[in-house]
C-alpha cells in the first residue's frame, strides 16, 4: 500500500515496515540533488521530526518522518549517488525503512488520489 504526506514523502507499507522516500514532485522541485544525509539505523524517529537532509544545487531541505518508528535500514546507494533520488524517487531512490510503532496510523495519511489533488 502506498501512502503520502502533505510534506511530499511517500511510504510503501509492507506489514509494520514502511519504506520511505520523497515524491517525484518533491524531487522535481528540489532539482539535482548533490548531497543526502540519512538517519542512523536504530534511530527512534517521531512523526513529523526531521529524519534526513537533502541538498540540491538550489537549496537544502529536511525530509520528515511520516510516522513514529525505528529505522531498520538506510539506502546507502543514495548517499553515494544522490542523483538516484532524481532519476527514480519512488524506486531505487528510497531513503530508509521504518519499523512502525503503530501501522494503523498510516490510515491517516494521504492516498495517491488525495496527494495528486494536493499538488495539482
Amino acid at each position: 500500500m502506498l501512502k503520502f504526506t502533505a510534506e511530499h514523502e511517500w511510504l510503501k507499507l509492507e506489514g509494520d515496515v514502511a519504506t520511505v522516500g520523497i515524491t517525484a514532485h518533491a524531487a522535481e522541485q528540489l532539482g539535482d540533488l548533490v548531497f543526502v544525509e540519512l538517519p542512523e539505523v536504530g534511530a527512534e524517529l517521531a512523526k513529523e521530526a526531521g529524519a534526513a537532509t537533502v541538498e540540491s544545487v538550489k537549496a537544502a531541505s529536511d525530509v520528515y518522518c511520516p510516522l513514529d518508528g525505528e529505522v531498520t535500514e538506510i539506502n546507502q546507494a543514495i548517499v553515494d549517488d544522490p542523483s538516484l533520488v532524481n532519476s527514480d524517487p519512488q524506486g531505487a531512490g528510497w531513503f530508509f525503512r521504518l519499523k512502525l510503532k503503530n501501522a494503523a496510523d498510516a490510515d491517516k495519511l494521504l492516498d495517491e488520489a488525495a496527494y495528486k489533488d494536493l499538488i495539482a
